[in-house]
């Protein structure tokens, strides 16, 4: 019995360091650090990515994330863990506010976590079976794709600012549906 009763005490002890852990971290994510020129600094790595060094710690490997991508790409980026948890370690409140190289670094890292080729031109889009399958050119030349007909698949970002995604979850962007020809506009008639 006296076997019993230590192994539920070491279960007990170990919930009791698991809640304070978790109280801890909770207090950590709730708490707003903001990262600037005088205590953050970003560097590349060997492999092409970004690390930080702060005053507390130095990080191998970042992710940066914009929180608002599609409104304002310049403000309130977060910096984030590379891990699966991508636990947040600081935010920029103004990428401006970060010396030239190192907002340079920031912004290829966003562009390749944000790539969102802009159509120029549809050339067609075919509705079959509750799919559509677009075939257009865009700024990094022709592409087809194809999205779900039912859905989000086309948002609309203003009256004429729209954002396309498809099955894979790829984004693509037209800036003005007006800038269209009519005969473009008539084939996307089934998501307006």
């Amino acid at each position: 019995m006296e076997g019993n009763d230590n192994q539920m005490q070491d279960l007990l002890d170990l919930e009791e360091f698991d809640e304070e852990t978790l109280k801890a971290e909770s207090e950590q994510l709730l708490e707003m650090r903001f990262l600037t020129g005088e205590n953050a600094a970003f560097s590349r790595t060997q492999g092409g990515f970004i690390s930080l060094k702060t005053s507390e710690k130095e990080y191998a490997r970042v992710g940066v994330y914009l929180t608002f991508p599609l409104t304002n790409p310049d403000e309130f980026i977060s910096i984030r863990e590379a891990d699966e948890k991508a636990k947040e370690i600081g935010m920029i409140e103004k990428l401006s506010a970060l010396p030239k190289d190192q907002q340079e670094m920031l912004r290829e890292q966003i562009k390749l976590r944000y790539f969102m080729p802009i159509i120029t031109k549809v050339l067609d889009v075919k509705d079959e079976y509750g799919y559509a399958y677009w075939n257009v050119t865009t700024t990094f030349g022709s592409c087809r794709f194809t999205t779900q007909m039912s859905g989000n698949a086309v948002i609309h970002l203003s009256d004429s600012r729209l954002l396309v995604t498809d099955i894979d979850g790829n984004r693509y962007e037209i800036p003005d549906f007006y800038q269209l020809s009519v005969m473009e506009r008539k084939k996307l008639d089934l998501f307006i």
